[in-house]
């Protein structure tokens, strides 16, 4: 896997997670931005470079910068955004949303790898729980049923 993908899924969509951590980077600015999704739908846009630069001045004073800076981390370290970002026409956003340069094919490749290597792990993590044993016949049930019995009756004499 050296080179980037070729063929484009087209605007990857943001689920109620990605929106989630978008909220939580907007409660801490004094205005919402627009590269961040409002909704689940909303297509994951591709941060320009520098933009956490930008988004500094829009804190709230109450807000500190390592909260901020948590809180970007969580959104752009996600599957989604790594998947928006390794498609072949991907493109970097301004605060506003508005497309301002293509991504490099090697920022490409570099997500293309994360995306894959995230989604390897959640596979894992999502492995099925192991089935639970089948049901017992009835004459496995009366079998249990008579060696409980003469079990209990041995060590009560």
């Amino acid at each position: 896997m050296d080179k980037p993908w070729k063929i484009s899924r087209g605007p990857i969509a943001a689920a109620d997670l990605d929106v989630e951590k978008a909220n939580a980077i907007n409660m801490l600015l004094i205005r919402p931005v627009g590269v961040l999704p409002a909704k689940p739908g909303d297509p994951i846009l591709p941060f320009a470079v520098g933009l956490f630069n930008e988004l500094r001045p829009l804190l709230k004073p109450d807000s500190g910068v390592t909260t901020l800076r948590r809180a970007t981390a969580a959104y752009v370290h996600c599957r989604r955004y790594y998947f928006a970002s390794a498609q072949s026409d991907s493109m970097r956003h301004d605060l506003d949303g508005e497309p301002v340069e293509p991504l490099s094919p090697e920022d490409r490749l570099v997500a293309q790898k994360r995306f894959l290597s995230l989604k390897r792990n959640a596979g894992k993590a999502e492995a099925p729980a192991p089935a639970p044993p089948p049901p017992l016949s009835k004459n496995e049930q009366i079998r249990a049923a008579l060696l409980s019995r003469k079990n209990s009756s041995v060590q009560a004499g």
